[in-house]
This record gives structure tokens, C-alpha cells and sequence, in this order.
């Protein structure tokens, strides 16, 4: 999984704010054929109180059927469903965060803050995405790479307005069940722009590298989630963020403590919940579980 491409994968696994900006892609033609995926679920419970973890992917291809058997049995059984960042935001509300947290309006050009040997790389994935290169030239880096990956994950058939996500929020209103977040999206954001500038540059000229092999080791990663294979989503992980341990202190292990937290404060009031959240989270030696077992919260892994 070496060529896996890492803006790609943490954008699928780990973040929604991302996905966001691209909902008013086209709707994805409806799947005429549909494939049986059976990903991992977790239950937390004590003697008044259910949490289900459920690991989502934000991006997904159509014609997978996953929401069904015990992931549809967790989700009905649950009073209330707790995501990553709660409802989707309206694209109008995300411009301003863009414009806070994703554009550098002085100094340098983003292209001329790039080493000079990922320059003509640069310009050249800015070229391919058919996006005019004045249009990069403020972006923070860490935003441009997240808008390359979104825009080769939908020349590759993916469309970022149809992952899990899209599917329990419908399914949560036609229910009309309450939902919440983790996190906000401005959250997401500042998560991103807190990285350092290296950490960002690298961020991004690692991922001009992997734009081509964008679509065949993204369905690599769908395949596992399918097949419910939290360890192989864990080396996908393990991989994609090995080069950068400021980057995954910052997507991963921060972020799954205060969840942990979260849920062993939820503890302590009965009912049912449906927690979603970026599939990443729930695998590898810093997954939720990981950090559950640090407060001696005991996780089981649903078989069905």
C-alpha cells in the first residue's frame, strides 16, 4: 500500500469537513447491481446505557448494500445518533470557514512556498484537475491538497456528497431521530490549519506524488471496509500517516481520546445511541477502543 494515496485516505477514513465542501456534486446514478458489504460495528454498554460505534467511510462508490442486518438493527434500536460533525452544513455557511482556515491572503503564492523540485508537479496536478492555477495560488496548503484528492476521487467515479454519512442523516430525519456532533466543522478545519507549515507542505507534495493511483488503492480501502477488516483499514492508516507523526497525533490520537472521554461521559445517561464516525478511528493501537480500554471501557466487536 505504499502508493496509498494519504490526503485521499484521511479524507475517506477520518474527516467529514472535506467531503463537505463537495455536496452539490451531481447525485451518482443509481446502482443498478448491489454488492453485500458487512463493515465492523461495536457496542459499549453498562447497565442502562448502549453506545454502537460504527466506522464509515465518507466517500463511497454506489451499489453497496451496508445498511442492513445488524448495522440497521443497531441503528433503529438507538434513540439518537452522534457523528462527527452532526447535520451537514449548507454550502453557503462553509464558504466563510474556507476563506478563514483555507486561504493565505498574503506573502508568498502557494506554488512558490512548494520546493522547487514539486513545482512543475504541482502545476501540473493543478492543470489536470482543469481548475485555473489563480485559483490555487492562495490556498493553504493543506486545503489545496485536500481539493486535488476530492477532485481525482470524483474523476474516479467517487462522489463526495454519497458516503455513509449522506445515508444515516437521511435515514435520521425520515426517523426523526435527534442528532449531534462530535466536533464542528469549523472544528475539522482549524484541526487542518493547526498543522505546522512543514507538516502542511508535506502534507500536500506527498499527495502530488499518488494522484494517479488515486481510484485503484481507494477501492483497496472501500474492499476492506466492505469485508469489515478493521486491521487491514488499520495498515491502510498506519501507512498513510507513517511519515507524518504531527499529522497523525493531530487526525488520530487526539481526537479518539476526547471521543473516548465523550463516550464514558455519555455513560452515565441512559439510552441508546448510534455513533458514526471515520472508520480510522475505530482501528490501530491509537483507535476509539484503544482509548476506551485506557479508562477500562470494554468495547465488543459485533459479529454478523
Amino acid at each position: 500500500m505504499k502508493y496509498l494515496p494519504r490526503a485521499a485516505t484521511a479524507l475517506a477514513l477520518l474527516f467529514v469537513a472535506p467531503a463537505a465542501l463537495a455536496q452539490q456534486a451531481p447525485a451518482p446514478a443509481p446502482a443498478t447491481q448491489f454488492k453485500d458489504a458487512d463493515p465492523a460495528l461495536w457496542v459499549v454498554k453498562d447497565e442502562d446505557t448502549t453506545i454502537y460505534m460504527f466506522g464509515t467511510i465518507h466517500v463511497l462508490p454506489a451499489g453497496l448494500s451496508w445498511f442492513d442486518e445488524a448495522v440497521r438493527k443497531a441503528f433503529d434500536a438507538s434513540g439518537e445518533m452522534v457523528t462527527e460533525i452532526g447535520e451537514m452544513p449548507d454550502p453557503a455557511s462553509v464558504q466563510p470557514l474556507i476563506m478563514k482556515y483555507g486561504v493565505n491572503p498574503t506573502g508568498p503564492a502557494l506554488i512558490d512556498r512548494l520546493p522547487a523540485d514539486k513545482r512543475a508537479a504541482f502545476a501540473k496536478a493543478v492543470a489536470d484537475a482543469g481548475i485555473p492555477a489563480e485559483n490555487f495560488a492562495r490556498l493553504k496548503p493543506w486545503f489545496a491538497a485536500n481539493q486535488l484528492s476530492l477532485v481525482a476521487l470524483m474523476k474516479a467515479g467517487y462522489n463526495p456528497a454519497s458516503g455513509a454519512e449522506s445515508e444515516l442523516a437521511a435515514a435520521a430525519k425520515a426517523a426523526n431521530k435527534p442528532v449531534s456532533g462530535l466536533e464542528s466543522i469549523e472544528m475539522q478545519f482549524g484541526f487542518f490549519d493547526g498543522l505546522s507549515e512543514a507538516a502542511q507542505i508535506q502534507f500536500l507534495t506527498e499527495t502530488l506524488g499518488q494522484l494517479g493511483n488515486v481510484g485503484p488503492e481507494f477501492q483497496k480501502m472501500v474492499d476492506e471496509w466492505s469485508q469489515g477488516d478493521a486491521e487491514g483499514l488499520a495498515a491502510i492508516m498506519n501507512e498513510a500517516l507513517r511519515s507524518s507523526p504531527e499529522l497523525s497525533k493531530m487526525l488520530l490520537a487526539d481526537r479518539n481520546a476526547r471521543w473516548a472521554e465523550w463516550i464514558d461521559t455519555r455513560l452515565d445517561k441512559p439510552g441508546v445511541v448510534f455513533m458514526a464516525v471515520g472508520a480510522g478511528h475505530l482501528s490501530g493501537a491509537d483507535s476509539v477502543q484503544a482509548m476506551l480500554e485506557k479508562r477500562k471501557i470494554k468495547s465488543t466487536r459485533i459479529e454478523y
